[in-house]
């Protein structure tokens, strides 16, 4: 049995907490250069706010309905999340944190009532720090995702206390009519995994309820679409394929791209964002333990302004020996950004990816040449550059080309709605903003 833990609305939720004249009113949360909306509040979704919303689309609703937006303040929500994350560990003896906001937990061989139990933690969690999730249990991972979204959705919550409010739907406790009964009053596209493409595939199929989905032949759906349809639909049935993962496993690529705050212009400028990204992604790579073998290098205009010129090009340069120092990806970086750039071109986006990803412990065995680059000591600088940076805040120490931090760069993002970090930031706690 495994029950899954997802805070509600939760970047508006983490803000909530900290300016409770939010409550009641619609809000959303913006990305990083304040493009789209990220979250929403019910009363924005109320307004017909979709996800990924671009912000020029939707601001008329700050004047004629009183829309509150926010910069995304990552920092803040990555911190109140590790507090819900402990706080949900206590439902069961393992856990899963599966996103941000969102954590299975394994509750085979917990003696008692779920529901009730469920409803304690769901408590516990509102009152210590202050955001509501919702809580779905289910005999595989896909039924209770399901039954987290018929939690948050439907009038009445099967499996949960009297009180509409609970927020608390177990799967397992229901009779089969009931569980029939309330997938056949759920569309298709709600089940986990499954996407746009393969929703319409299933309408056109005359698949349109949950109900329907469950009731195929596994065998004939791997046949027809794919081993990952079959694995839900087995999941639907009660049939456990995939459990709990201890790690997240390592990651095949890694990315770090950013839209720029203001249109750039000169190849410097360009230098400074692609140093910074690639330290980024060099940081995620050390994190993971693992080394990278290529590094690709892209740079592009914005496609919504029709009247600049257009122009996007991306290059890989490969790595002689695969590594995870900084300083060599980002040289790397640099030298693909030299060969894509153009002069005369409004740039509004670049990033950086590293490939080929290994082990750092798959050692790689040649002959070295003369024009090797090597960095003696390089990966315990590493571990001092990434304890610094995590000790005092991202940016304390960098390499130079990434030009100085303090100074306003025209590719920094827009966040002009970011409210202060409450928790990470000591310049922004509340009682000294009193």
């Amino acid at each position: 049995m495994y029950a899954l833990v997802d805070g509600n609305n939760f970047y508006v939720s983490c803000e909530r907490v900290f300016r409770p004249s939010l409550n009641g009113r619609p809000v959303v949360v913006l990305s990083n250069n304040d493009g789209c909306a990220i979250a929403r509040s019910n009363e924005a979704k109320a307004l017909g706010i979709k996800m990924g919303a671009p912000w020029f689309k939707i601001k008329h609703f700050e004047e004629s309905d009183g829309l509150v937006a926010l910069s995304a303040n990552f920092a803040l929500y990555g911190d109140m999340s590790d507090r819900m994350m402990s706080l949900a560990a206590g439902l069961g003896h393992r856990q899963e944190v599966y996103s941000i906001d969102e954590s299975f937990i394994d509750l085979t061989g917990i003696p008692g009532d779920m529901t009730l139990r469920s409803q304690k933690i769901r408590y516990r969690i509102l009152k210590w720090i202050g955001i509501a999730c919702g809580i779905g249990i289910g005999p595989t991972k896909t039924l209770a995702k399901l039954a987290n979204h018929i939690a948050k959705t439907a009038e009445r919550k099967p499996g949960s206390y009297p009180d509409h409010h609970a927020q608390v739907c177990n799967l397992g406790s229901l009779e089969t009519s009931e569980l029939d009964g309330l997938m056949l009053a759920t569309e298709v596209g709600e089940v986990w995994g499954v996407g746009r493409r393969i929703c319409a595939q299933l309408k056109e199929a005359g698949i349109h309820t949950v109900l329907d989905l469950a009731r195929l032949d596994p065998v004939m759906v791997k046949r027809r679409w794919s081993v990952v349809l079959e694995r839900t639909v087995r999941e639907l049935q009660g049939t456990d394929c995939m459990g709990l993962q201890h790690e997240p496993p390592a990651k095949q690529a890694i990315a770090c791209t950013r839209s720029f705050g203001h249109a750039v212009l000169d190849l410097s400028a360009l230098q400074e964002a692609v140093t910074e990204f690639a330290s980024r992604a060099a940081q995620k790579l050390r994190l993971q333990n693992g080394h990278a073998g290529q590094v690709l290098t892209f740079i592009r205009t914005s496609p919504f302004r029709t009247q600049d010129l257009q122009y996007s090009r991306s290059t890989v340069v490969p790595l002689r020996r695969p590594t995870n120092d900084s300083r060599g990806i980002n040289q790397a970086a640099l030298m693909g950004l030299q060969a894509i750039y153009r002069p005369g071109y409004r740039y509004a986006k670049a990033g950086v990816m590293l490939l080929d990803l290994k082990p750092a412990d798959l050692i790689q065995q040649e002959l070295a040449l003369d024009d090797d680059v090597t960095y003696p000591g390089g990966s315990r600088l590493m571990q001092v550059l990434d304890t610094v940076n995590t000790r005092f805040g991202r940016g304390t120490l960098s390499l130079a080309s990434a030009g100085l931090a303090g100074e306003m760069r025209p590719w920094c993002m827009r966040q002009e709605r970011r409210t202060p970090g409450y928790t990470t930031d000591w310049n922004g706690l509340a009682w000294a903003r009193a």
